[in-house]
């Protein structure tokens, strides 16, 4: 295990009705921007809930900012920061508030002209307005850390970025929200939970005992509850379970002291950038051809994921890590989730082409938990999920 540093300051508020316990969190002199999506918070009670607990408060409002966060979308609500002299912003909703929430935090104090600079550069942010969430959706594990990613449309980019400044100060967590989720975001959220954990899961030993316990408790828990959650989400106990798997499969935990890998989200990102494919849908195409394309440097924790998730105890190191990988792709497929490119556009030929040309531009020349896998090596591994 190598040497690491952790830290995550998010108070964490858990359990049935606690979306009132935010004026508690919030200063009492704060002039707050409330920022929230396409308005499916005032159809299940979430609105007026936190409308309530802001009653004394002074607070404007910010609606639309849509799934992959728009950075034209977010620079009007720039604006409106620095026109009512916001100091305090409050994210309610799901990864695409709370990381357009991120943007905003760091563009409200940045000195320079044009916030994308910040975005594309990717340097640490290490200051920022303050802000708490109220999560809607589980999915990203946004509100427990630091990274954000934001889209823009006229150049066909989502980048990744973050900070130690982008940790919400609070994020109210009441699994009940979930009931008026629809079907295809709720298989979304146990898609992208479930990847990210495999992210910083499936790289090579590294000796970190615990952090792959952790890792493998959250997915067989994802597993365990998912037809749960589908079938009933109002199913508190499942619905519970799946919330708090879903921060904790992204609060920066699990991958302490061990390899991370990331190059699924990289070459998701830029399906998702070229094609508006959901950010769970493209993982769940690009990560059984990586994990075959990088066969021989991964099998060893595949065969691993295999035994002790999906319980394959029969045959070699690569038989089990084989499976092991159909047994995801399985998965997925079960929640009715299509794995190849080819299932969502007509118009994938020259996709691999183009990201590779992509890395190659933005300096991308070694990715993965080694940072061995060239442009090249990403261009064949999305060529495979055609």
């Amino acid at each position: 295990m190598t040497n690491f540093e952790f830290k995550n300051p998010t108070k964490i508020i858990f359990g049935k009705n606690t979306i009132k316990k935010i004026t508690e969190e919030i200063p009492s002199d704060a002039k707050v921007l409330m920022l929230y999506g396409g308005g499916s918070i005032k159809k299940n009670g979430v609105y007026d809930q936190v409308k309530a607990a802001l009653a004394n408060a002074n607070v404007v409002e910010f609606g639309g900012i849509p799934a992959n966060p728009e950075y034209a979308v977010l620079m009007d609500a720039l604006k409106v920061i620095k026109e009512e002299n916001i100091t305090y912003l409050l994210a309610v909703g799901g990864g695409s508030v709370i990381d357009g929430t991120k943007f905003l935090s760091a563009a409200a104090v940045y000195e320079g002209d044009e916030p994308w600079d910040f975005v594309q550069k990717r340097e640490p942010i290490k200051k920022g307005m303050p802000f708490g969430t109220v999560l809607t959706l589980p999915a990203t594990g946004s509100e427990m850390n630091s990274g954000t990613v934001i889209s823009r449309k006229e150049t066909q980019e989502k980048l990744a970025f973050g900070g130690p400044a982008l940790f919400p100060q609070f994020s109210v967590l009441d699994p009940q929200v979930i009931t008026s989720i629809p079907e295809r975001q709720l298989v979304n959220g146990i898609t992208d939970a479930f990847t990210h954990v495999l992210e910083q899961y499936i790289t090579y030993p590294a000796g970190g005992l615990l952090q792959d316990r952790f890792a493998e408790g959250i997915l067989q828990t994802l597993i365990e509850i998912a037809p749960r959650v589908i079938k009933d989400p109002s199913d508190y106990e499942a619905a519970a379970n799946f919330m708090w798997s879903c921060t904790m499969a992204l609060n920066g935990l699990i991958q302490q002291g061990v390899p991370g890998d990331w190059a699924v989200h990289m070459m998701g990102h830029e399906l998702t950038a070229m094609y508006g494919i959901d950010h769970a849908r493209t993982l769940a195409v690009v990560a059984p051809s990586h994990y075959k394309y990088n066969f021989e440097a991964k099998k060893e924790k595949l065969a691993q994921y295999g035994e002790r998730v999906w319980n394959i105890t029969e045959g070699s190191v690569d038989d089990k890590a084989y499976a092991a990988i159909e047994k995801t792709e399985a998965f997925f497929k079960e929640l009715g989730i299509d794995t190849k490119l080819s299932d969502y556009t007509s118009k994938y030929e020259g996709t691999a082409e183009k990201i590779a040309q992509r890395f190659t531009d933005r300096g991308w020349k070694g990715l993965g938990e080694r940072q061995a896998l060239t442009p090249q090596d990403a261009e064949k591994i999305v060529k495979m999920a055609y």
